[in-house]
């Protein structure tokens, strides 16, 4: 009798990666790139030079590369526990629940509207949600968010008749498709710019143009494939492991008892206090756009105040539309927060406590009930974080092993004698190659700008084609490299393993890859502004 195939384990697919890095940390030899900074004409020219190092070959520090993973993960591994116990409060009160099912209400309503029902309610879900992430990944790099938003989509896609995979898509592979189509995101567009000597955020309308493009090819191929889903459920690769969130949404099918407890009011008047505080504070907040920025008078006031009065309303109809109007605020804050304030992961976790623990004071809890419940929700989401603290050895060994640099040497030699189309094209190759293994945009933009910018001079390529070389090769990748920590915290809590996640995108990857190539054409023999 054969043996039935199965797709390995997420845990089994990620050690076997730092296995194949530790290899070539003894195929490879050691490097490093020696940065020089001099003043020429009174600009600052940075002159990059590799150097070979002797070679450190790695062995049993794979496993102590696990350990060194989990501390270079730790901020996005807390994030996830903090989130996984944030949610856990809240659904416990089961207002997602009274959520999905009001909007499915409406969404039935809808339907009976003729032009509403030949697009499809779920569609134009899909298709909103999808353009409102894209939008945030293309402006301010929107990434590690996406995680906070997993847990919602995902259950609204189920209940939608989509699957798992359309609820990531929604979110994470929206807001990385407008990450790799980015206008005015600075941790990629601005660094690389200022790196390669360009104005910032120039070359714009073409930009525009490329998200424009990138997102429509995006919104097809998911609702595509979410209609095939929606007709035969068993198409679906996650239709087996789905039934977590099935069984999820059935047992939520109760009926569920509408009221409000004075532990509600004590809710709202906690969290308006901390608002009005918040609003004393900051009075005026300057919301930055790319490079540039502009101030909104008394927006947190106008944002408490109109908390003041929607969840008024809502905590009189109930308890659970409550929790939903606190869940709808953090989302505006957390937006705030990030644009205005420059929030990150230790902010954003501590918005996202807060959110949970008023959601259990609103319920009534005790502060025994409360930490049980916290602590269930960070239990149930352990093995999310775990395997991003995994994916983090493999940085480390490349790293402790000094082969990262060797590698982007040897990509950058690839260039040489080739015609302008084709070194466009190399560099974008090697951008992606280069992502699989630094997913950090911002990073990749420090590392590889100065040796890439003072090349394209050389063979006669635009520096702006370059920066968008390093925009694309930065974009697309983060979908499907096991070295992002986000990607595989939203597939954790997705409870999507990573081999059927990679089986499903491969080929939507050497389509985008190739998207991105033809897009970059036009920047090599066309005359575009900024270019």
């Amino acid at each position: 009798m054969k043996r039935k195939l199965s797709v390995p384990h997420t845990y089994v697919i990620i050690f076997a990666v730092i296995v194949f890095c530790t290899i070539l940390t003894w195929i490879l030899p050691g490097g490093h790139y020696v940065r020089n900074e001099t003043i020429v004409d009174g600009v600052m020219v940075q002159q990059v030079e590799f150097t070979y190092l002797d070679s450190n070959p790695q062995s049993w520090q794979i496993f102590s590369a696990l350990y060194k993973g989990f501390v270079r993960q730790s901020g996005i591994i807390i994030f996830i526990l903090m989130i996984g116990g944030a949610f856990w409060m809240v659904n416990s009160s089961r207002a997602i629940d009274v959520g999905i099912y009001s909007f499915l209400r409406s969404a039935s309503r809808l339907e009976r509207i003729g032009w509403v029902k030949k697009l499809g309610v779920g569609n134009m879900v899909i298709v909103m949600v999808m353009l409102l992430f894209s939008l945030f990944g293309a402006v301010f790099g929107m990434s590690e968010e996406t995680i906070a938003f997993t847990i919602i989509l995902v259950p609204l896609a189920i209940s939608m008749g989509y699957d798992s995979i359309t609820g990531v898509c929604m979110a994470y592979l929206a807001a990385h498709a407008g990450f790799a189509g980015a206008m005015l995101n600075p941790f990629t567009i601005g660094i690389a710019q200022g790196m390669a000597g360009l104005p910032l955020f120039s070359g714009l309308e073409y930009r525009f143009f490329c998200w424009v493009v990138i997102n429509i090819f995006a919104i097809i191929f998911v609702l595509r494939y979410a209609q095939k889903v929606k007709r035969n459920p068993k198409k679906s690769p996650m239709y087996e492991e789905d039934a977590f969130w099935r069984e999820k949404n059935r047992e939520h099918n109760a009926d569920i008892e509408y009221h409000t407890p004075r532990s509600a009011w004590f809710s709202y008047g906690l969290a308006l206090i901390v608002m009005a505080i918040f609003a004393l504070l900051y009075p005026a907040t300057s919301m930055k756009i790319g490079n540039s920025s502009f101030t909104i008078p008394r927006l947190l006031p106008v944002i408490a105040l109109s908390f003041a009065v929607v969840a008024f309303f809502a905590a009189r109809k109930s308890v659970h539309f409550y929790i939903l109007t606190l869940l709808g605020y953090t989302i505006v804050y957390l937006i705030v927060g990030v644009m205005g304030y420059e929030w990150y992961l230790q902010e954003l976790s501590a918005l996202f406590l807060c959110l949970g623990l008023l959601s259990c004071i609103a319920m009534g809890d005790s502060g025994n009930v409360l930490s049980k419940k916290f602590i269930e929700g960070a239990k149930d989401i352990l093995s999310a974080a775990l395997v991003v603290g995994l994916a983090g050895g493999i940085i480390v060994i490349l790293e402790d092993g000094k082969v990262v640099d060797t590698i982007l040497f040897k990509m950058s030699q690839a260039m040489n004698g080739v015609g302008q189309v084709a070194s466009v094209g190399v560099m974008y190759l090697i951008q992606t190659a280069i992502n699989i293994i630094i997913p950090s945009g911002s990073a990749k933009a420090a590392l590889t700008m100065p040796i890439m910018a003072p090349f394209s001079d050389l063979i006669g390529v635009s520096r702006q084609a370059t920066v968008m070389a390093f925009q694309f090769g930065d974009g697309f990748t983060n979908m499907i490299t096991p070295t992002s920590g986000v990607l595989i915290g939203v597939l954790g809590l997705a409870r999507i393993p990573y081999g059927i996640w990679f089986k499903w995108i491969w080929k939507f990857m050497l389509l985008l890859i190739l998207l991105g190539f033809l897009l970059l054409i036009p920047t090599v023999l066309m005359n575009l502004n900024g270019f």
